[in-house]
């Protein structure tokens, strides 16, 4: 008598491991992996730091005592200091002046510089490597070679070239009013590179066809800016703004190697005044509550312009 042998059934999967098979596939076919790597990154160098900002911020953490508790008695002590609102007012000068200049100015150069490549013009291309030049000099380069400009002696630059006029001598960096002038004046020199960097190129994706259309209908230069550059290159303006304001409200280097803040506190910017607080003073807790106040200001600029930009993209 033969025996029979039967093979076992094989054994079906289960739902859940079926389930997590189509995940994972699903997860792999997505971008997701290549992002984690990225994420990792950007918690530890960025996310992090800016919570612990925001821990040591609800402390009275000092640079001399190990000892500290949790308590709101930082922004207390901030918002009572009698020179946190001057110090946003000067602040708030610095930047708007500084942005709508660097804005003007950088626009002006790109379209000059633009308007002679369109005519052939020689010396475009060493113009606009001039123009460079400040873009890629350091804050504190910039702030010594100020300082021999506003010198208030017959060395000074400027004053040299004033007394020959028979003015002077000015004191640019020693009257408050004048020194903040100074600062405002010297970073908009300063960042007025980059904005021609975002306007020569934002420039450049306007159709020479509608220009020439605009110009055969009869379009004056001042019609065809108004009604066709400005509103092609809207975005790339209004990203400019974005990252030249955020740039100008963190503007440290500069301000330290030509006034330090002085005189008095006439030329103390937001992000100078963290410096003196932590490393001065060594108040870490006002200091990190300063810095959250600088990081609160950045984040509604950028979100006001950015629902700009979105209702300026927006078809409808």
């Amino acid at each position: 008598m033969s025996n029979t042998s039967f093979a076992p059934e094989p054994k079906k999967k289960s739902t859940i491991k079926t389930l997590r098979e189509k995940a994972n596939t699903r997860f792999r076919d997505t971008a997701y992996p290549w992002l984690i790597p990225l994420s990792i990154l950007l918690i530890a160098i960025f996310l992090y730091p800016i919570f612990e900002i925001i821990r040591i911020s609800f402390t009275d953490m000092n640079l001399v005592e190990q000892d500290f508790s949790y308590t709101f008695n930082s922004y207390i002590q901030l918002f009572s200091l009698p020179g946190f609102w001057p110090m946003l007012g000067t602040t708030g000068f610095f930047v708007f002046f500084s942005v709508a200049f660097q804005l003007l100015c950088g626009f002006v150069i790109a379209l000059l510089i633009v308007r002679g490549e369109g005519l052939k013009l020689r010396g475009t291309v060493i113009v606009r490597t001039s123009v460079l030049v400040a873009w890629a000099i350091p804050g504190v380069v910039i702030g010594v070679i100020f300082t021999m400009l506003y010198d208030e002696t017959s060395a000074g630059i400027l004053n040299h070239f004033l007394s020959q006029m028979g003015i002077g001598p000015v004191t640019f960096l020693s009257d408050p009013t004048l020194a903040l002038l100074s600062v405002t004046l010297a970073n908009i020199w300063r960042g007025t590179a980059f904005s021609m960097i975002l306007m020569y190129a934002g420039l450049q994706t306007v159709s020479k066809q509608l220009v020439e259309a605009a110009k055969i209908d009869g379009a004056g230069a001042f019609q065809r800016l108004r009604n066709v550059i400005l509103p092609t290159i809207t975005p790339i303006i209004l990203v400019n703004l974005i990252i030249i304001s955020i740039d100008t409200f963190n503007t440290f280097d500069m301000v330290m190697a030509l006034t330090q803040g002085g005189p008095g506190s006439s030329t103390e910017v937001i992000a100078l005044s963290i410096y003196n607080t932590i490393f001065q003073e060594f108040n870490l807790g006002v200091g990190a509550a300063t810095s959250i106040i600088l990081l609160l200001i950045n984040i509604s600029m950028t979100m006001i312009y950015l629902k700009v930009l979105g209702k300026k993209g927006d078809p409808s």
